[in-house]
């Protein structure tokens, strides 16, 4: 049976139109490529279009994207560059919402007390967790993989590893999740209760719900990590604006 072939998605096509740009020397090393929402603008995408496509860029080591400030041309493509365009953590993310959801949905109506009692220590370890500055998301995981195996299905369990692997294996997904991780974005304990509350309950819909808001929240936070990692510098300095200020008129 044939296969068709997936269609490019909007930030590819302008991962492509950037690297053209830059191959034929609009943009020089070392200076500043349009803000986001310049480029957003002028290719007529959304910002998370245009955040995805620097991410491509800055896999491939063309850009540098400085905190609060924007993208910068770190060098220029040679004629082998080209973006890899590998598995993106907003696509990652929309997986997991369809397949995690189905799955915590399919836990509900199969899952143990011994089950409900691993993930409610897992929601502890999460909350722990979040507590160390140096904290892993291992426990997130965990927990993650604890409801895919409640379901007793092994490809459902499988299927969840796999997507969870790729937020390490796939360079665009690492690095977008490792700046939410310095953005401060971490596993929100509440909703992980909420899923383990509608699992206890044995309510499929509910669980599927739970898991499903679980993890469009997730998507919110990664759309907006740079951001709000720019605003926290930005509140930073305006702070420190204000004690130099204090000092020089006290």
């Amino acid at each position: 049976m044939a296969t068709g072939k997936l269609h490019d998605r909007l930030y590819q096509n302008l991962a492509r139109s950037l690297l053209d740009e830059l191959a034929c020397g609009r943009y020089q090393v070392g200076s500043r490529l349009p803000a986001e929402r310049d480029l957003a603008i002028r290719f007529e995408v959304s910002r998370p279009t245009v955040r995805e496509a620097i991410i491509a860029l800055e896999v491939q080591g063309l850009v540098e994207v400085k905190i609060g400030s924007g993208a910068y041309v770190k060098r220029l493509p040679s004629e082998n560059d080209r973006p890899g365009f590998n598995v993106t953590a907003f696509e990652l993310t929309e997986a997991r919402l369809l397949f995690e959801g189905e799955a915590a949905a399919l836990a509900a109506t199969q899952m143990t007390d011994e089950d409900l009692a691993e993930i409610a220590i897992l929601v502890q370890k999460i909350a722990e967790e979040n507590q160390s500055p140096n904290g892993t998301e291992t426990a997130d995981r965990e927990f993650h993989l604890a409801v895919a195996k409640a379901t007793r299905n092994v490809a459902v369990y499988n299927t969840v590893a796999q997507l969870w692997d790729l937020r390490g294996t796939s360079p665009e997904a690492a690095l977008l999740h490792e700046k939410a991780r310095h953005a401060n974005v971490k596993p929100v304990v509440e909703e992980h209760n909420a899923i383990l509350d509608a699992l206890r309950a044995r309510d499929p819909n509910a669980a599927r719900a739970a898991m499903r808001a679980h993890l469009s929240a997730v998507l919110e936070g990664l759309l907006f990590a740079t951001e709000e990692r720019a605003l926290a510098e930005a509140r930073r300095a305006t702070q420190t604006r204000r004690e130099r200020y204090a000092r020089a008129t006290a």
